[in-house]
């Protein structure tokens, strides 16, 4: 049996992935998923269960005990510990599917949620069992609780699920670099946290984590969500039943434009990476809704409905952090562009950001976070009515692999402190101009950019650190340096020659 341990998340997911064998991983997703969640709230109820054997007076078999730690109650039949000891039985389909199905029995919360398809003749049986050998580690010490192992398994295994699917990986899962940034740059230290396409509920779990790396407690932020896709939907469930978050998703999936599920609400923060540029979102049959205050969004992109559906639902002093494609911040289309003019003249842009490209698991192209403040002179805070900060961010980040990047903590705080600097948030310093970074423009110089919120064509061009070294001097460097490149360059022709040569390729 392994031991959890910290860095050991690469490791499980290699080893998970070799048992995948043919299946396709957006189906593989579900099993493993389901398994890590069912490992979760059997570790829970056991380790509890195991202190309230030991303590005086107290009834390990009282639910109330369990529904006060917001541990969720397992029967027997759906302990760990009994699916792993029948885990080389040709029925332990059937037997985690009764298991899921006895937990949503007794989890009200949990009711339509979990996947009961672990018994279908398609999904290899051997493989099944290996996988909960693979997830029988141990979870059950204090270190590795108060280190969150299983919820970060639970994210990471997201994360990679993301990359396997590719495009449609970003359906369900938005890039924690790019999170953790929205995240710190809005700061939801307490207040209602909306999310109006949640997916996975990453958003809600970086929120519960800012709130606890300050010093605040868990039940300061309320978490209320919605997400369209039935399956999405339950994943997000899941992760957020695995982190104790306690999240009002509604009590089904539902489509946020035709079906709000929190319709009378406003909200302190709003944190959306809404799908890119969709098309198909019924938007023809929606002309008269009335969160369309600044114009009637094109019935061919929904981006500028999600603008106006988050500014509709913030409170009066509520801030909003959302990812956009970069078109929204220029398109011309009458409709949008019209719309941009009026949110920027009622003074609800607060700060645009372009980031690098190759963040995102569903699509290579750059993209810009977008920040609306109903107020932007709130109390103790610098006012900041009449003006945009624009940062340009397009530089940052660093390559994990051939095709992704990601901002670096370093990275999430340049952006950040720069963004509540101009706010006058004291402990950040003292807000300047950074050629190439940062500008923060007057509205009257929006106006002559055509309402444009491209960064660029705000914050300059860097200055470029003044260069002594004589012309000839350098020159000379750098042909020679060029020259030894060509040498090795033909060296490196002449021993491909020679190898093709060898197989009989000369050319």
């Amino acid at each position: 049996m392994a031991t959890a341990n910290i860095g050991f998340e690469e490791r499980l997911w290699s080893m998970a992935d070799k048992l995948r064998g043919s299946m396709d991983a957006a189906e593989y997703k579900h099993v493993v998923l389901g398994l890590l969640f069912l490992k979760y709230v059997s570790d829970a109820f056991e380790e509890k269960y195991e202190a309230l054997k030991n303590e005086p007076y107290a009834d390990p078999e009282d639910r109330d005990e369990y529904a006060a730690d917001n541990i969720f109650w397992v029967p027997k039949e759906a302990r760990w510990s009994y699916i792993k000891d029948n885990a080389k039985k040709p029925e332990i389909g059937q037997i985690i599917d009764n298991a899921m199905i006895a937990i949503e029995k007794e989890n009200e919360s949990l009711k339509g949620v979990l996947p009961k398809d672990y018994a279908r003749p398609a999904l290899d049986k051997t493989r099944l069992g290996e996988v909960i050998d693979l997830f029988s580690f141990k979870v059950g010490d204090r270190e590795s609780r108060s280190k969150d192992v299983l919820g970060r398994v639970y994210e990471y295994f997201l994360s990679k699920f993301a990359s396997a699917e590719g495009k449609n990986g970003g359906e369900f899962y938005t890039p924690t670099s790019v999170v953790r940034l929205l995240v710190e740059m809005i700061q939801p230290f307490k207040g209602r946290v909306y999310d109006p396409c949640c997916g996975s509920g990453g958003m809600f779990v970086q929120s519960e984590k800012f709130v606890e790396e300050h010093q605040g407690k868990r039940g300061d932020i309320a978490v209320y969500g919605q997400e369209s896709n039935p399956t999405t939907w339950r994943l997000c469930k899941m992760n957020l039943a695995i982190r104790g978050i306690d999240g009002n998703l509604g009590k089904h999936h539902a489509d946020t434009f035709h079906n709000d599920l929190h319709k009378t609400m406003k909200f302190d923060y709003i944190l959306a990476n809404p799908p890119f540029n969709i098309s198909d979102w019924g938007g023809e049959r929606l002309v008269d809704d009335a969160r369309w205050v600044y114009g009637v969004p094109p019935a061919n992109n929904a981006n500028y409905a999600w603008i106006q559906h988050i500014v509709s639902k913030l409170a009066p002093n509520g801030v909003a952090g959302f990812v956009l494609a970069n078109g929204s911040m220029s398109t011309s289309t009458t409709a949008e562009s019209e719309i941009r003019k009026k949110l920027i003249e009622a003074d609800l842009v607060d700060c645009i950001v372009t980031l690098p490209g190759q963040l995102f698991y569903s699509t290579q192209i750059p993209v810009c976070l977008w920040f609306i403040a109903k107020n932007k002179a709130p109390k103790g805070w610098r006012d900041r009515r009449g003006e945009i900060l624009f940062i340009d961010a397009r530089k940052m980040g660093h390559m994990v692999d051939r095709t992704h990047r990601e901002l670096s903590t370093e990275d999430i705080r340049k952006i950040a402190d720069t963004y509540h600097a101009w706010r006058g948030q004291s402990e950040a310093g003292t807000y300047e101009d950074v050629k190439g970074f940062c500008k923060a423009a007057k509205l009257d110089e929006v106006r002559e950019h055509e309402y444009i919120l491209t960064p660029g064509r705000y914050v300059g061009i860097e200055d470029v650190e003044e260069d002594d070294e004589p012309f000839e001097d350098k020159m000379m460097r750098l042909t020679s340096e060029l020259a030894e490149q060509f040498a090795k360059s033909r060296q490196l022709e002449d021993e491909i020659r020679k190898r093709l040569g060898g197989i009989g390729f000369a050319f």
